[in-house]
């Protein structure tokens, strides 16, 4: 199991907008490999002292935060799957992006511990 995660800031008023596109992207994304998408709206993410989702992305007031994971097989999977789909014109943005795509932070994980996954 591999994890690619994603912390998104999204205008709140781009919610609906935000799962289409969203749902879209999970369809691809199965065909080429992935065995699981979530995607989370914000619910609870409270300011931190320090540091925060929000500061994380520099979201702005009227955006929610959006907090998605993928999980691959393995990193291998997703390696040949990310060098497939830059050449796959189904994933080229076509009208509105609903979120700044420049802001968003993106990390993959090898995990440690699981907890309900075989």
């Amino acid at each position: 199991m591999y994890i690619a995660g994603f912390v998104i800031p999204v205008p709140g008023d781009k919610m609906e907008a935000y799962r289409k596109w969203a749902e879209n992207g999970a369809a691809i994304f199965r065909e080429y490999g992935c065995i699981e998408i979530v995607e989370s709206w914000e619910d609870n993410v409270p300011t931190g002292k320090l540091t925060d989702f929000r500061r994380a992305v520099d979201a702005k007031d009227d955006e929610k935060i959006v907090f998605t994971w993928q999980v691959w097989p393995n990193k291998a999977t997703l390696e040949a799957a990310e060098a497939r789909m830059h050449e796959d014109k189904r994933l080229e943005p076509s009208g509105e992006i609903p979120f700044d795509p420049k802001r968003l932070i993106l990390g993959c994980f090898n995990p440690l511990y699981t907890m309900g996954r075989r």
